[in-house]
């Protein structure tokens, strides 16, 4: 066990251990937003679609670097196919939006004892948009919203706005995957920080309490998650109520990750503490098989069910499964990532979507042995122009899950 780094440290020098990794980034600058805004108004264009609104959230960060929180208000944009960004917001808000305005636009007040959905409809009106328009409603805003635009509006076409923004965001650019690639350096050296301070009779929550720390450690400023498992409870793929207690021979599955300038990471590492057993590392072996099986089968122009395909093949080829029963992956092989920890495209099965230069993926068919455990090797890729490429390297062993 200690050749692999796992317990070979107390927490103080696991955390001593880490180094703040963010002082050279840049954020993404209004240039590319500025850029984005025009790639989605020349596909609203070629597409007769007259504008979308942008909820707060990531979808309003991505297109004018706008950063607010989706509440019960209406805060947002309205994007149109041509002319500049029109921002609505509560009147007592605007002072404070100024001040997170990177695109500049108008802002729209509407008072507290008055419709924004009313507001909404008059400012598309005064960018003379017809009432028969074609509108884009953003697919993470509350449905009180689309509600209350529907009911205030007269002839309006209100569709779904992802067709808009997962048009722009599944494709990254440099700088996205920059920050992105950042964000996995630094999770991934967190992992092999926790790993090396477990003890018998740690618990999940102290574990928790830790990569915290060391996600601050190595500079994030409190945007984080995590998924701490241990033994029987890690055949959950997200998680138990209760927290557990480490024991010699448990299966540990960990699932974190952190914000980088907005722009995520997630990495997964299973491994077990002390020595495994045959079945184990048989199944360990199994999830890395089906996780390098996807990863090959990236390849631009392919399907992304064709990915999660090539995963299911080698599972059903070792008995497991078939498709998404247990013993064997229940859930899809991976999922975009960005702003969102979960974002298009998906790889899963019925997804046509075509692989493309700047796609970002997780990969991680999960294995699920009910009562027993589930193993999660989890690492992301990105699509490049000569096919897919590791943001970070894959487990190597059992044994050696990191490579020391």
């Amino acid at each position: 066990m200690k050749t692999i780094g796992i317990g070979t440290q107390t927490p103080e020098q696991a955390l001593d251990s880490l180094r703040d990794m963010t002082q050279t980034l840049i954020p993404i600058q209004p240039e590319e937003h500025l850029s984005r805004i025009a790639k989605a108004q020349a596909y609203m264009q070629a597409n007769n679609i007259d504008a979308i609104y942008l909820n707060a959230g990531t979808n309003l960060t991505y297109f004018t670097g706008m950063k607010w929180y989706a509440s019960e208000r209406l805060v947002g944009a309205i994007l149109p196919a041509k002319g500049e960004v029109q921002y609505i917001a509560p009147h007592f808000e605007i002072g404070s939006l100024n001040g997170f305005k990177v695109i500049d636009g108008p802002i729209h007040g509407w008072q507290e004892h008055q419709s924004p959905y009313s507001l909404f409809v008059e400012v598309l009106k005064q960018l003379k948009i017809a009432d028969t328009a074609t509108i884009g409603i953003d697919e993470s805003a509350q449905f009180f919203i689309f509600d209350g635009i529907n009911k205030a509006q007269t002839g309006l076409n209100l569709i779904n706005a992802q067709e808009v923004t997962a048009h722009c965001r599944m494709h990254k650019s440099d700088n996205e995957i920059a920050l992105m690639q950042a964000a996995m350096n630094m999770t991934l050296a967190v992992h092999q920080a926790t790993a090396s301070m477990l003890y018998v009779g740690i618990s999940t929550t102290a574990v928790e309490a830790f990569i915290q720390q060391a996600h601050q450690k190595v500079g994030t400023t409190g945007n984080y998650f995590c998924i701490v498992l241990f033994g029987m409870a890690t055949s959950f793929p997200h998680g138990v109520k209760d927290p557990q207690i480490l024991k010699a021979g448990d299966m540990v599955l960990i699932d974190t990750g952190c914000k980088v300038h907005d722009y995520i990471s997630d990495i997964t590492r299973t491994y077990v503490f002390g020595e495994p057993t045959t079945r184990q590392k048989q199944f360990w072996d199994h999830e890395k098989a089906a996780q390098l099986a996807a990863f090959n089968a990236a390849k631009i122009g392919v399907p992304c069910e064709a990915v999660d395909a090539a995963a299911r093949v080698y599972l059903a080829s070792q008995g497991l499964g078939p498709e998404y029963q247990t013993p064997g992956c229940p859930h899809r092989t991976g999922h975009g990532i960005g702003l969102d920890i979960h974002e298009w495209p998906y790889l899963v099965g019925g997804n046509k979507t075509l692989l493309a230069t700047g796609m970002c993926f997780s990969n991680e068919p999960m294995l699920v042995i009910p009562d027993e455990f589930g193993i999660r090797l989890e690492d992301h890729f990105y699509m490049t122009d000569n096919g897919a490429r590791w943001f970070t390297e894959p487990s190597d062993s059992i044994d050696n899950p990191f490579g020391l």
